[in-house]
């Protein structure tokens, strides 16, 4: 399993920017399909580097860009807000990650704080399902 190094002000692994349109079709997620950060827990004081691994109940993983039913890629949102869920998921920004590749965890490296992460799984184009399939959101405290 390959892991990378992340700060807030770099992304190492990024995938091409989606063009904007009027209108996205959204894809339909799996009945009771369910994501969450299995690790590192809510409320875990980590030291930096630390590794960061995003589960996945009742679909699949694949890279951007293959579409497939019940499937899609992991978005790793860090201090962000919840973004609009019916269009791409902005690339290129260093609080929102994303892992085109299938990639199923990664490391991060952050400065001393208290951070919130939350993972949401996109299709094929980076559009969250309809409905979302998104993690509860984490806090960690980086010593």
């Amino acid at each position: 399993m390959r892991s990378y190094v992340i700060t807030l002000a770099t992304i190492l692994v990024s995938t091409a920017a989606c063009a904007q349109s009027e209108e996205w079709p959204l894809t339909e997620s799996a009945p009771g399909a369910v994501a969450y950060i299995a690790s590192p827990s809510n409320g875990e004081v980590v030291s930096s580097p630390f590794k960061v691994q995003f589960a996945l109940l009742g679909m699949g993983v694949a890279p951007a860009g293959v579409e497939y039913p019940d499937t899609g890629h992991h978005h790793l949102l860090v201090n962000r807000a919840t973004p609009v869920m019916t269009e791409p998921l902005p690339s290129g920004e260093p609080d929102l990650l994303h892992f085109g590749g299938g990639q199923t965890e990664t490391t991060l490296t952050l400065e001393p704080g208290q951070y919130t992460l939350q993972m949401v799984l996109g299709d094929q184009d980076h559009v969250p399902h309809d409905p979302p399939v998104m993690s509860e959101t984490v806090t960690v405290t980086v010593k």
